[in-house]
């Protein structure tokens, strides 16, 4: 595709391999990388983007599975900003298996992330139907990074969180020895204490979380 031929030459062009190494080993060199800090990278991916923007909005889900199959993870960061914009209120049903697809691809922190909060986070909304079946399924897997997302894709929705699912997910997971898992939950409870802070007290002082979901739930909350 052309929208990704001129993104990767863009890169190329653009790489600063003196911020490759560190930005790698803060990513504990699970990725390789241009070296493209943030800013840079989003003003050239929106730069292209706006040239082959046709063929994005055509060929968004195709788009982003290529990049994601690219080594460098500035590709990943450009496929989660493209998918997280043309996808909103625009999904199908059948796209949990494109998110379920992303969120084990290339699987740390930083992509999935993103992914929970907004790719699923934005799909349930638009078909709320499906979340039990989702949550669930994810919940259960022997995956710990789809158990995060089932964790974290209430992140954004304030006063439309399902305290019920939210209470019932850090229940559910709260023995897990995963710090990735601990740190979800003490953030998912936080996140939802901005809107109902009593509650949340409530859920922590009556169950059996681990110190770091403790400490992370009640963190603004004194």
């Amino acid at each position: 595709m052309n929208f990704i031929t001129d993104l990767e030459n863009a890169f190329i062009l653009n790489a600063e391999p003196e911020n490759a190494v560190p930005m790698a080993k803060y990513m504990k060199n699970l990725f390789s990388f241009f070296g493209i800090k943030s800013k840079p990278r989003k003003d050239i991916t929106k730069e292209i983007w706006k040239h082959h923007k046709i063929e994005v909005k055509n060929n968004v889900r195709e788009i982003a599975l290529e990049l994601f199959n690219k080594k460098e993870r500035e590709f990943h960061y450009s496929a989660i900003e493209i998918g997280i914009k043309e996808l909103k209120n625009n999904y199908r049903k059948e796209d949990i298996k494109l998110i379920e697809k992303l969120i084990l691809k290339s699987s740390w922190w930083d992509s999935v992330d993103f992914l929970s909060k907004y790719l699923l986070g934005n799909f349930l909304l638009q078909f709320p139907e499906e979340t039990e079946k989702v949550i669930s399924k994810f919940s259960a897997s022997d995956n710990m990074w789809l158990n995060r997302s089932a964790l974290l894709f209430q992140l954004d929705y304030k006063t439309n969180t399902n305290s019920a699912i939210l209470f019932r997910q850090c229940q559910t997971h709260s023995a897990s020895k995963e710090f990735f898992i601990q740190k979800a939950i003490g953030w998912s409870l936080r996140e939802y204490a901005k809107t109902n802070p009593d509650e949340v007290k409530k859920f922590v002082a009556e169950h059996n979380l681990k110190p770091l979901s403790q400490k992370e739930a009640l963190k603004k909350l004194g």
